[in-house]
C-alpha cells in the first residue's frame, strides 16, 4: 500500500518506512504527526483518488530530525545603474519517517508486520526442513562409511599379519643357511691343514779336498 500526500506545497509518494525531507512543520523530533492531506491511496490493483482529498485516509509519520537544505544564491544585477544584490538562503527542513497509512479500516503497518511474521515463519520452517535433511544425509553417509571402514581395517590387519610373518621367514632362512657357511669355512680350514708341507731344498754337498 502506498499513498500520495501533500505538504509544503509539494506532493510526495510514500510507503511504510519511507524517509523524506519536507518543509519545516510545527513538531519536535521524536514526535508523531498526522498528515491528513492525502491525494491518493493505492493497494495492489485498487486505487482511490481524492477530489481533492481521499475521505477517511490518513498518514502517520515520525519526526526524525530537523535539517537545513543546500545554500541557494540569489544575485540581482541592474546594468548601467551600479546595482548588485547578492543573497543566500537555506531552507529549514524536517526529516519524516512514515510509520502507517490508514484507509478504509485497514492499516499498512499491520499488514507489513503480518507479512514479515509470515515470511519469518516460512523461513524458520525451511530452516527446520533443511536441518532434518542434513541429519538424514549425515546418517546415510555414516552407514555407507561403516562397510568401507571395516574393509580397510581387514586389509590393514592382513598387511600387518603379512609383515609379521615376513621377518619370521627371513630369520628361518638365515638360520638354515648359517650351518652351510660354517661347514664351508670348516672345510676350507681342513683342506688347508691337509696340504703337505712344502719341501725344503736339499743342501748342497760340501766340496772336499779330493774334488779339488
Amino acid at each position: 500500500m502506498y499513498a500520495v500526500i501533500e505538504t509544503g506545497g509539494k506532493q510526495y509518494r510514500v510507503e511504510v518506512g519511507t524517509e523524506l525531507e519536507v518543509e519545516l512543520l510545527d513538531a519536535e523530533p521524536g514526535k508523531t504527526i498526522t498528515l491528513d492531506r492525502v491525494l491518493l491511496v493505492a493497494d495492489g490493483d485498487e486505487a482511490s483518488i481524492g477530489r481533492p482529498l481521499v475521505d477517511g485516509a490518513a498518514v502517520s509519520a515520525e519526526v526524525v530530525r530537523l535539517d537545513r537544505g543546500p545554500k541557494l544564491i540569489s544575485f540581482k544585477y541592474r546594468p548601467k545603474a551600479r546595482s548588485r544584490v547578492k543573497k543566500g538562503h537555506r531552507q529549514e527542513l524536517m526529516v519524516l519517517r512514515i510509520s502507517d497509512i490508514v484507509f478504509g479500516g485497514r492499516s499498512a503497518a499491520k499488514d507489513a508486520a503480518k507479512a514479515e511474521q509470515d515470511a519469518k515463519t516460512e523461513r524458520m520452517r525451511l530452516e527446520e526442513a533443511a536441518a532434518a535433511q542434513a541429519a538424514k544425509d549425515a546418517e546415510l553417509a555414516a552407514k555407507l562409511a561403516a562397510p568401507a571402514k571395516k574393509s580397510s581395517s581387514s586389509k590393514a590387519k592382513a598387511e600387518t599379519t603379512a609383515d609379521e610373518d615376513a621377518p619370521a621367514e627371513t630369520a628361518k632362512a638365515s638360520t638354515t643357511k648359517a650351518p652351510k657357511k660354517t661347514t664351508t669355512a670348516a672345510k676350507a680350514a681342513d683342506d688347508g691343514d691337509a696340504k703337505p708341507a712344502a719341501k725344503k731344498p736339499a743342501a748342497k754337498p760340501r766340496a772336499t779336498k779330493k774334488d779339488e
